[in-house]
Parts: C-alpha cells; sequence; structure tokens
C-alpha cells in the first residue's frame, strides 16, 4: 500500500537528517512551505538553537505582490541578510523531506545569489 503524502515527506525527512547536522559556524538551514507561506530558520543543532528565522509572513516581504515562487526568492534573500548580521557566511540546506525545486529551489538559489555558501 502507498503512503500518504505526509508520510512519504517524513520518512524523506528522517533520511536525510540522519546525514546532516547545524553547528554554531555552519548552521543547518531547514525550509517549511506550507500551501500558502514559506519559512526558513538557521537551526544550531549542538546547542538546539535557532540562529535566526525569515517567513513570508514578514511585514516588508508580506507587503509585496508576486507568485509564491517570487516571495520564496524574496525569503531567501532576506535569511541571507539575517545571516550576514548574525556573522555566519555557509550553511547547510535542508529541504527537510520537499523536492527540491519550485519554490524551495527559487529560496536556495537567492540566498546563494545574496552569498551564502551551501
Amino acid at each position: 500500500m502507498a503512503f500518504s503524502k505526509i508520510e512519504r515527506r517524513r520518512k524523506i525527512k528522517l533520511r536525510v537528517r540522519k546525514n546532516i547536522s547545524g553547528t554554531a559556524e555552519r548552521p543547518r538551514m531547514s525550509v517549511f512551505r506550507s500551501n500558502k507561506q514559506i519559512s526558513v530558520q538557521l537551526i544550531d543543532d549542538v546547542n538546539g538553537k535557532t540562529l535566526g528565522a525569515s517567513s513570508s509572513l514578514l511585514k516588508e516581504i508580506a507587503d509585496q505582490n508576486g507568485t509564491k515562487s517570487e516571495v520564496a526568492a524574496l525569503v531567501g534573500k532576506s535569511i541571507a541578510e539575517v545571516a550576514a548580521k548574525a556573522g555566519i557566511t555557509a550553511v547547510v540546506f535542508d529541504r527537510n523531506g520537499y523536492l527540491y525545486h519550485g519554490r524551495v529551489k527559487q529560496l536556495a538559489d537567492a540566498a546563494r545569489e545574496a552569498g551564502l555558501k551551501f
């Protein structure tokens, strides 16, 4: 019997997370995507702390008009600025079980263009 979408994503997420982990120098950049919004966090897994976050719900991003992919690119640019203020230049990308295409890819590409290395 086939897995549901949620169960399939959970299995992929666990398979990816057993191989990657974030540190204070190179945090994990975790993406969450819902039907309407997208958010991203910089996580230090060693100390269990969130070092920075950005979301499409932030006022300066929510005021922008555009498609969901364009908004995801703005969130990627925003998280790169947050990382730069925190002194972070390199991250480990955690797509969180989502396919690396569409909004997730737009976010990652915008973060790379804004200066994050991963």
